[in-house]
Parts: structure tokens; C-alpha cells; sequence
């Protein structure tokens, strides 16, 4: 099957145009399990930091496939000036961990919930000005965000590979060998053409399940057990308010922010090969804001764009919102299924961390490429030393900030991210720049 650009209607690399579902389901499936864990690991991360009881637990992981299908459907159909209108895929943001953990501990998952109500219109206020602060976010910074984005992620990759940070058989021969066997999947359908090579990475995750079931790797069990249907619970915990805990969520969403920004140029420059427009990134940002404030209705944790799905996009160039949106209905289809929820947790982390270590290191990739296009003098030499130089390595060391308050630690040295985005943003609003020489 050959790529056919000139005709919109059914292209799968073309934003609009409606494709065959037999041909979008499997795409759109193939966003799904990208996203999957890394959408369950931060309440599960979060549950078991608190002692949340396993029933409740269960509720929660259920309402995150709910609210990450909505959130993405509103992103790809936006309404009004909520959604950037690209293929965007939203899930539970890991970022808000850390202040996650201190917020439940000293006042209990409703405060974590209450904060993250109302500091996610934090976010909104700042999605509303996000065209008078357009200066913040020239090509150079949010290029800049796409590199770290890569270059903080692929440890992520690793940790999936090796079978999940913490495991007891982390780095086993079998979990290696799965994650291996996935990317030379994924490398041998990458060489076929057409509609092969588009679900290479679906192919990938499915043939490494398929291994690890046939190695004795999956327990079956909570399948097993889970209900076939099951209605996403709202309000499952009762949100309450306390002012130390708005603050320190609302700092948080101005920087998931950022985050999001970078992913929606990472999108643009990799899959489009253009900047992000201001109502690109204002929807975008809007949207985040919305999920996020309608998931603290279902006890989920703040949502955000997932650069898992946005290296896929930058991998297969299919950008197709009808392909993603089949994605999302998946998804949805999840959150009342709770058995199919279980086939996907059970799945060894391995098999994701193959695709994983491709896709994000794909991100890397387009940031490096964005980056090339940009003239680099001697001025932007310095902010991209400086910028990549403290925000990863201090992201790599974060004990360096350790001795400061606790508000900085949380918010600049478990994100390089965000490091690196206030640092080249204050280099490239301080620094002079030189004049023309035909000024």
C-alpha cells in the first residue's frame, strides 16, 4: 500500500480524513499499549506510598483508563478553546509523584484530590495567556525541551526493559531477552511497507507478550478475578481543601505545563516539521487543565500528554485524529471493563520497555533534528550548554538540591524538564543578542 498525501480522505498521515476501522483499530490499539503502564504506575506509585486498600486501588486504575479517554477525545475534538485539535494521547501525569506524597501524608488522598481541583485552574489561567507569554516559547526553548524530554526518558526505557525499577528479576536474562526480541520485531516490520510497517510497534508488544506468556512470565490471575463490567466510580474519595496543599499543586500544574508544551512541539517538529502554533499549544494546555480538573472527580491523579505516544507519532508519522480517537473509545472501553484492564497490567514491563527505548529514543532524535535547523552562534551555543548542562545533570543528580526547601527539590530536581525550560528561557530573555549586520 503506498502513502497517498494527495488524498486527504482516508490517509493515515493526514491530520483529517476518515480511515477504514479495521485499519484504525489496530493503530489506534497500538497508542494504547504504549501508553498503558505508564498511565497505572503513578496512582499505583501513589496507592502504595499512602496504604490506599487494594479495593480502592482497583477503583482508582479503572477511573485513570476513564478519565485519560476522555481527556485525549477533548484534545483531539476540541471545544471552544479546549484541545489542540492534535494526536495527542493523555494519561496520568508522573511528574506529580513527589508532591503527591507529601500533600497524602500529611493530609490524606481527599487533600491530594482537593488540591488538584482547584490547582488545575492554575493551569487553566495560564492556558488563557499563554499568547502575551508567546516569547517564553521560542523554537530554540521548546527544542531544548524536546531533547531533554528524550534524554530523560530513556532511563525510563531502560527501567521497562530491564522489567520495572524495583522488581526482584530486574536485568534478568528474561526479561532482557523479551525487551530485545521486541525491538528486532519491531526493526524487521519497520522494513516491510504499508500497513506493516505503520503497526510495527503493535506488532512488537504483541509477539513480546505472546514470548513472555510462552516463558511463564504472566500471572493470569488478577484476570481471572476482575468483574467484566463495572461503571467508573465518581467521587470514590471525598476531596477537602487546605491551603499549604492548593499552593504546591498549583506550582506544579504551571510546570506540567511546560511539559505539555513540549510535548505538543515534539509532535509538530517531529511528525509535521513545524513549530506549534499559539492555539496549538493554548488548546493543548486548556485541555490538560480539563482533564486534570475532572479527573480529581474520579480520585485520579493530574493528567498531562504522554511523550510515550508522541515518540510513536514521531516513529510511524500517523497523525490521522480518527486513528487516535479509536485509541481513545479502546480506552474507554476500559475503564468499564475492568477484566480488559487486567489482560494489559499483567503484561510484563519488558515488553513495553522494547518499544519504549525506540520510541523514546525517536524523541531524542526529532529534538536533535529541530535543533539542527536552528543557527547555532555563539549565544545559543551557551543557552543550550547551560540549559542541558544543569537540567539533565541535576535531573541525573538531584541530591545537589537536597539542602534547599523542599518546594525547589520537588519541583526542579525530580524534572529535567522543567529545569531546562526556566533555565533556556531566562538565558534567552537575558542574554543580549547580536545585531544584524544589516541593522
Amino acid at each position: 500500500m503506498k502513502r497517498n498525501v494527495g488524498m486527504k480522505e482516508g490517509s493515515v498521515y493526514e491530520l483529517d480524513g476518515r480511515v477504514p476501522l479495521k485499519k484504525a483499530l489496530p493503530l489506534g490499539i497500538q497508542h494504547v499499549l504504549a501508553m498503558f503502564l505508564g498511565n497505572v504506575s503513578p496512582l499505583l506509585i501513589v496507592c502504595g506510598l499512602l496504604d490506599i486498600a487494594l479495593d480502592m486501588k482497583t477503583v482508582l486504575i479503572q477511573n485513570a483508563m476513564f478519565v485519560a479517554a476522555i481527556a485525549t477525545l477533548l484534545q483531539l475534538y476540541p471545544i471552544r478553546r479546549f484541545g489542540s485539535r492534535l494526536p495527542i494521547v493523555m494519561g496520568t501525569s508522573s511528574g506529580f509523584i513527589g508532591t503527591a506524597q507529601i500533600i497524602g501524608s500529611a493530609f490524606g488522598y481527599g487533600a491530594l484530590m482537593g488540591a488538584s481541583m482547584v490547582g488545575s485552574l492554575f493551569e487553566m489561567v495560564l492556558g488563557f495567556f499563554i499568547r502575551p507569554l508567546r516569547k517564553l516559547f521560542p523554537p530554540i526553548v521548546t527544542t531544548l525541551v524536546i531533547v531533554t524530554m528524550g534524554l530523560t526518558l530513556l532511563p525510563v526505557g531502560i527501567n521497562y526493559l530491564g522489567g520495572g525499577a524495583g522488581a526482584a528479576d530486574f536485568g534478568s536474562l528474561q526479561h532482557l531477552g523479551v525487551g530485545f526480541f521486541v525491538m528486532l520485531v519491531i526493526l524487521f516490520a519497520k522494513q516491510m511497507k504499508g500497513f506493516i510497517n505503520d503497526i510495527s510497534i503493535l506488532i512488537g508488544i504483541v509477539a513480546g507478550y505472546l514470548l513472555a506468556i510462552a516463558l511463564g512470565m504472566v500471572d493470569f490471575q488478577p484476570v481471572a478475578e476482575a468483574a467484566w463490567i463495572s461503571l467508573p466510580q465518581f467521587l470514590p474519595v471525598m476531596p477537602t481543601f487546605h491551603m499549604e496543599a492548593i499552593l504546591a499543586m498549583g506550582i506544579m500544574f504551571v510546570a506540567t505545563a511546560v511539559e505539555t508544551i513540549g510535548n505538543i512541539s515534539g509532535i509538530t517538529n517531529g511528525a509535521f516539521d513545524r513549530e506549534a502554533t499559539i492555539e496549538e499549544m493554548q488548546g493543548g494546555v486548556l485541555a490538560d487543565s480539563a482533564g486534570s480538573f475532572f479527573g480529581s472527580f474520579f480520585g485520579v491523579l493530574p493528567c498531562t500528554a504522554f511523550a510515550q505516544n508522541v515518540g510513536l507519532v514521531v516513529v510511524s508519522k500517523i497523525v490521522n485524529r480518527f486513528v487516535i480517537m479509536t485509541g481513545a473509545v479502546f480506552l474507554l472501553l476500559c475503564g468499564f471493563c475492568p477484566k480488559l484492564s487486567a489482560l494489559f497490567s499483567v503484561m510484563p514491563q519488558s515488553v513495553l520497555g522494547g518499544a519504549a527505548v525506540i520510541m523514546f529514543a525517536m524523541i531524542l532524535v526529532s529534538g536533535i533534528q529541530s535543533l539542527a535547523r536552528e543557527p547555532i552562534d555563539e549565544r545559543a551555543g551557551l543557552i543550550i550548554a547551560l540549559s542541558l548542562g544543569l537540567g539533565v545533570g541535576i535531573g541525573n543528580v538531584p541530591e545537589v538540591l537536597a539542602q534547599l526547601p523542599q518546594w525547589v527539590s520537588s519541583i526542579f530536581a525530580q524534572n529535567s524538564i522543567i529545569m531546562t525550560f526556566v533555565i533556556a528561557t531566562l538565558l534567552n530573555l537575558l542574554l543580549p543578542k547580536k545585531k544584524k549586520a544589516e541593522e
